[in-house]
């Protein structure tokens, strides 16, 4: 039907529909050498846990490190230090300071070196017959401690000693005809170089005679020699030749080593700059104290003196070796031992001693506890002079009979009330213990 009003299809073609888009559009092919873009987020996340690791370890030692405990100690009236008493009193072990003396030492690391020390070897030759020693012995100047054969030794002497006889025989007769031939030289009977001659024979007789002793001297000497004695006490070690050995003079090796182990010396080093004191005690005839310890200074070992000093001092170290006497009558030191020697230079009288355990320390100085007469605590600068052993000097800030905290410290602030127990006491429960340092004075007076 042809309508006007109404386009035919063929005049007006139907317009066609959008169409949709793919929700995601596949991205174009990377070009060959183009490198893939990586996501930073990763790594931002990496730094930030990092950084927060970081500051939590130093925000957390800067609260708990020695500086805080510092400040805390310094200004503790900023910190409310007193207001912790309030609530109990803190239990402390503390202990007394008191006068007395301590010892100056300077230190040194030596070895044990034997004063003598001998190589015994044969001064002749000959075979080893026998050996009259045990190793490790203890032997004596003078003991007998190898034999070595002296039959050709002996052979020798017999011969030389009949020469002897012979030389004698032949000098006297010759001083016979010296005798008479002076009388007949008094007669005119014979000419004087006659007699001239004669007494030129007796005494080429009498050097052969001479000579003839001197070998016979030299061969018992050798005989003297076939028997090896001790030439000094000391001990014996492992032997160096069997019996039934040929042993020569000119042998390096020796037969023995003798080393004397009592007394024994310690040669040690010790710095330069410590040598005046040294040097002006040795000159004052002081005999100076020297105790041998092991490598630990833990245990002591010997006690001795000492004795001398080099003549030089090492360019190389800056030290010089001392040598220090011990009996060593136990036997504590061995030769070639490594040891730490320590010399007394000099003794103090009357100075104030605190244990060690007591003094306490962080950056800006060294310190102590101290407990006042009303129970409290407080602390108070000290300065330290030598220390020996578990104690040290205290040269300033303390007096004798001052009651130092020794173990407790941790919980104290300034002016905190604290439970006073003395090292040594058993302590008093809470509720005996509201005294405070004076209750703990009163139990002591009172036992």
């Amino acid at each position: 039907m042809n309508d006007p009003h109404f386009p035919s299809a063929l005049e007006n073609p139907p317009v066609p529909l959008p169409q949709r888009e793919p929700a995601s559009a596949p991205a174009p092919p990377r070009p060959p050498g183009q490198p893939r873009k990586r996501s930073l987020l990763p790594w931002v996340i990496l730094i930030l846990l990092i950084g927060a690791g970081v500051y939590y370890y130093l925000n957390y030692w800067r609260q708990k490190g020695p500086a805080a405990a510092s400040d805390q100690t310094e200004t503790p009236a900023a910190k409310g230090g007193g207001r912790r008493g309030a609530g109990g009193a803190i239990p402390i072990v503390a202990v007394k300071a008191q006068r007395g003396d301590i010892g100056v030492y300077y230190v040194g690391l030596g070895s044990v070196t034997p004063i003598y020390t001998v190589i015994i070897k044969s001064r002749v030759d000959g075979q080893l017959m026998s050996l009259h020693y045990k190793e490790g012995d203890i032997v004596h100047q003078g003991d007998l401690l190898a034999e070595i054969d002296p039959r050709p030794y002996q052979a020798q002497l017999t011969q030389f000693e009949g020469q002897l006889r012979r030389d004698r025989a032949l000098l006297e007769n010759a001083k016979v005809d010296q005798s008479r031939y002076e009388t007949l030289l008094k007669q005119n009977a014979i000419p004087e170089q006659q007699l001239a001659t004669q007494k030129s024979l007796v005494e080429q007789f009498e050097g052969v005679v001479k000579t003839d002793q001197g070998l016979i001297d030299s061969v018992k000497l050798n005989l003297t020699y076939c028997s090896i004695t001790a030439p000094i006490t000391g001990r014996v070690g492992l032997r160096l030749m069997d019996p039934g050995n040929i042993v020569h003079a000119a042998d390096t090796n020796g037969l023995l080593v003798i080393t004397q182990l009592q007394p024994i010396s310690v040669i040690f080093t010790m710095a330069e700059d410590q040598l005046p004191t040294v040097l002006g005690k040795l000159h004052a005839g002081q005999r100076l104290a020297a105790d041998a310890f092991d490598r630990e200074m833990k245990t002591k070992l010997a006690a001795g003196t000492l004795t001398t000093t080099d003549n030089v001092i090492d360019q190389t170290t800056g030290t010089l070796k001392l040598r220090a006497t011990f009996d060593n009558s136990r036997s504590e030191l061995f030769p070639n031992q490594f040891v730490n020697v320590r010399l007394l230079v000099e003794q103090k009288h009357g100075v104030v001693l605190l244990p060690s355990a007591a003094i306490q320390r962080n950056s800006q100085m060294t310190y102590a506890w101290i407990v006042k007469p009303d129970s409290t605590v407080t602390v108070k600068q000290v300065g330290v002079g030598v220390t020996e052993g578990d104690h040290s000097e205290i040269v300033s800030g303390l007096n004798g009979g001052d009651t130092v905290v020794m173990t407790g410290v941790d919980k104290l602030q300034e002016n905190a009330k604290v439970t006073v127990h003395f090292e040594g006491e058993k302590p008093a429960g809470r509720d005996s213990g509201g005294g405070g340092a004076g209750g703990g004075q009163r139990k002591r007076s009172k036992t």
